[in-house]
């Protein structure tokens, strides 16, 4: 399995010819050459995760695959055709297995309303938890896309996400609000959180990609 991080939260899963897109939203430079993708993944419905530009490019050079999202996406994504998926729930979509977890977004503000969130276990190897700190008990996480930077996120507690998880390699995700300086500062936190637990803390930038 192949995974590449697209800028912000988008990221691309490849394995045996086939790909599956998660989070493509408006911070993320159009994707190309999707002809293979099977399935696209949108863990919640804020537009930094989703855009109907990205869906209909998407759909339109795959042929029209499936969409996997929370109920929140359904409400608000009228006229796409999408798979509600909720915490607990397994699909399997050629070649790419998915489990979902969580169910709600990270609080933003006592004044902001909570929103539907799934993170998505990929194969049982492959973690990203979406906007939330939602660890998949029970599982080994091989590679993890831990947020790094967003107006819901406290570093402390990204750091206390990745201890939790404890996966044997992680990345950093959720990162164009930052600045370079703010960037790297939270890299460096989480990566002293994946070497806590022997770990390896993977610095990747748009467009690089790393084999699980």
């Amino acid at each position: 399995m192949r995974v590449t991080k697209h800028e912000h939260a988008a990221l691309l899963i490849e394995a045996e010819g086939k790909a599956l897109v998660i989070d493509p939203g408006t911070f993320t430079s159009p994707l190309t050459d999707l002809g293979h993708v099977v399935a696209i993944v949108l863990t919640h419905e804020h537009p930094d995760h989703w855009t109907p530009e990205h869906l209909d490019r998407i759909l339109r050079d795959s042929g029209g695959v499936p969409i996997y999202a929370p109920a929140g996406v359904a409400a608000v994504a009228a006229g796409y055709d999408i798979t509600v998926v909720a915490p607990g729930d397994t699909v399997s979509i050629a070649p790419f297995t998915l489990e979902f977890f969580g169910g709600r977004h990270a609080v933003i503000h006592e004044t902001i309303p909570v929103v539907d969130n799934v993170g998505v276990l990929v194969d049982d190897r492959f973690y990203y938890p979406g906007d939330s700190y939602t660890v998949p008990k029970g599982h080994e996480v091989a590679l993890l896309a831990a947020p790094v930077g967003a107006p819901w996120l406290k570093i402390g507690e990204a750091m206390d996400f990745v201890l939790a998880v404890a996966p044997r390699r992680a990345f950093g995700t959720h990162d164009m609000t930052l600045s370079v300086i703010g960037r790297e500062a939270g890299r460096q936190r989480l990566k002293w959180a994946v070497e806590q637990g022997d770990g390896e803390f993977l610095a990747l930038e748009p467009g690089d990609a790393v084999d699980i």
